[in-house]
């Protein structure tokens, strides 16, 4: 029994707090240093760390775990460099701990400012993805704060090899290793435990299913930072298909939504598309045939597939507002932006895209989704912490307090109110 399995979730807390003290106040350098570490570790110990996730992914199919979460469990000797590579990008980021607005001068005389700071100690809870585990503790590191992971009892070994890696090069920096820290104990009695103690846990992070998120938000005491599920929209208006440049456009962007990564909460569930664009749906469709897309879709759409020998299945109220992380996607057809602003605001909350020629419409689109990302002639996939320069990230939040979005350094901190004066006392 290693040390960490024997502590309990307490303990580990305790542990992880007292880094944090030593985190929040580190240099940029030592923090930048620490992440390079990380990544030679991470290199040098690939057998290791792949021998751990096949005995993860071997278990998960042996226990029928449906197939996307194994698509999420499994790495291989590329993922592993690319994680690798992934936390010497964010060892490159700006170090937003320590940015401090500029002093304003109230009429007292003192001087005013904000300093960002880290929030503390993170308690990240995740599901069958052994990558958050380094870029939670890559983000984590360089943002000064120190990170207690649970991760699914699916990840178990691949977890532990992970966390046995980032310890020693810790170490090897004179750095605390309890700075990232796993539970090892898949039982949800220890995660119930890590979501009480708000005494020494600063904001809970969950990954994972809507399941997951509404348990956390439910049994915790520690603020809850929610995000990573909602259903992603594309919006086919009638402008983008007048040509057929624009029409390879757009199926070359619905494509990428739904197939470069089905099971990512990025990816693209519902297409809307406007009734004048109705004749160019084949072609938008027909790549996603191709590579095994099931299609659900409203009669209109059905029609027009079925007209030039197209198959796909009558869509169902449910298949709207389904978050399908699979090779599944619905279709809707909608008689014009009002519509489908109507129907994205009913349905949607994560990631939403229009595909126009239209600036106007385009604003509007941007203007009144209330979503984490919109994006106007993109795929959805860019709503992602290293496309969008954070380098890695933590989750994608949906909420709106605090953070909205992909969560990077910046996310992982927050302010203080810092006062100098020449001894001015208030009257």
């Amino acid at each position: 029994m290693t040390t960490t399995e024997a502590l309990t979730v307490r303990d580990q807390a305790a542990r992880a707090r007292a880094s944090a003290r030593v985190l929040r106040s580190l240099p940029t350098a030592r923090k930048a240093a620490a992440l390079g570490a990380i990544a030679r570790e991470l290199r040098a110990r690939e057998a290791v760390i792949l021998a751990a996730n096949a005995r993860d992914v071997q278990a998960a199919e042996q226990a029928g775990l449906p197939e996307p979460m194994v698509a999420r469990l499994r790495l291989d000797a590329p993922a592993l460099a690319a994680i690798a590579r992934d936390v010497e990008a964010v060892a490159a980021l700006p170090d937003p701990v320590g940015q401090t607005t500029p002093e304003e001068v109230q009429p007292s005389g003192i001087r005013v400012s904000r300093r960002r700071v880290p929030l503390g100690v993170l308690g990240v809870i995740y599901e069958s993805r052994p990558n958050v585990t380094v870029d939670v503790a890559a983000l984590a590191l360089m943002s000064g704060n120190a990170a207690i992971l649970r991760g699914g009892k699916e990840t178990v070994h691949s977890n532990t090899a992970l966390e046995e890696a980032i310890r020693a090069a810790l170490t090897a920096e004179g750095l605390p290793g309890d700075a990232v820290q796993v539970i090892r104990d898949s039982a949800r009695e220890r995660m119930r435990e890590l979501l009480r103690l708000d005494d020494l846990v600063d904001a809970i992070i969950p990954r994972g299913g809507a399941a997951l998120h509404r348990y956390c938000v439910e049994n915790a005491t520690v603020p809850v930072i929610v995000g990573g599920i909602g259903v992603v929209h594309i919006y086919v208006d009638g402008s983008f298909t007048r040509v057929p440049e624009d029409v390879a456009k757009a199926a070359g962007i619905i494509l990428n939504a739904k197939v470069q990564k089905p099971s990512a909460c990025n990816a693209l569930d519902t297409l809307l598309i406007h009734e004048a664009a109705l004749p160019a749906l084949p072609e938008l469709v027909r790549p996603l045939l191709e590579r095994g897309v099931v299609l659900r879709a409203d009669p209109p759409a059905l029609a027009a597939l079925k007209a030039v020998g197209l198959e796909a299945a009558s869509a169902t109220e449910t298949d709207y507002g389904t978050e399908f992380l699979a090779l599944i996607a619905s279709i809707r057809t909608v008689s014009g932006l009002e519509e489908a602003l109507d129907f994205i605001a009913a349905h949607g909350n994560h990631t939403d895209v229009i595909l126009t020629r239209d600036p106007a419409q385009a604003e509007r689109f941007v203007a009144d989704v209330d979503s984490a990302a919109v994006m106007v002639n993109a795929s959805p996939r860019f709503n992602d912490g290293g496309q969008l320069g954070l380098g890695a990230e933590v989750a994608i939040s949906t909420q709106k307090l605090h953070a909205r979005g992909p969560m990077g350094l910046s996310e992982l901190t927050t302010t203080k109110w810092v006062v100098v004066g020449e001894g001015q006392v208030r009257g």
